[in-house]
């Protein structure tokens, strides 16, 4: 029987926006977490837009149907950060419930501890106004991201 590496991959954009409210009304929405850490802390980007808008988190995005997870880790790093980095392994997951609370989804993070790989290295954000590294979290961050990183001693 094939596993998932073994399944064939055609990356699609995203959903559109009524699809996706009503399928993530109603499941689960898995996501990857990108976590790359220095010696300066951890990297965070700000969102821009969205419910979450002006928070700092650890950059992540949704799984497409049929994307490995470590796929979608590149992916994310790629668009997020304009970074190549490659997956060194799993860290865990983190749940939302503050989502569901405030009525949006009920993702799920996959977190991923990630290293940039030697041609991102010493690179340039591609956007550097929304990343930045910390080693103290910000206040202005998700409290389950917050406990997350904690709990894995990445940040204080």
């Amino acid at each position: 029987m094939p596993g998932p590496s073994d399944m064939p991959f055609a990356p699609q954009g995203p959903l559109p926006q009524a699809e996706y409210e009503a399928i993530y009304a109603r499941v689960p929405r898995l996501t990857v977490e990108v976590v790359i850490t220095s010696q300066a802390g951890v990297l965070l980007t700000r969102r821009e837009a969205g419910p979450c808008q002006g928070l700092w988190h650890i950059p992540g995005g949704t799984v497409r149907f049929g994307e490995p997870l470590v796929a979608a880790v590149a992916r994310v790093a790629q668009h997020e950060l304009g970074l190549e980095v490659r997956a060194e392994g799993l860290l865990g997951y983190i749940e939302y419930p503050s989502h569901l609370e405030a009525g949006l989804d009920w993702p799920v993070g996959i977190a991923f501890r990630t290293e940039l790989a030697a041609s991102s290295a010493g690179q340039p954000f591609a956007r550097p106004e929304v990343a930045s590294w910390f080693s103290q979290l910000p206040d202005e961050m998700h409290d389950e991201q917050k406990a997350f990183l904690r709990a894995h001693g990445l940040a204080t």
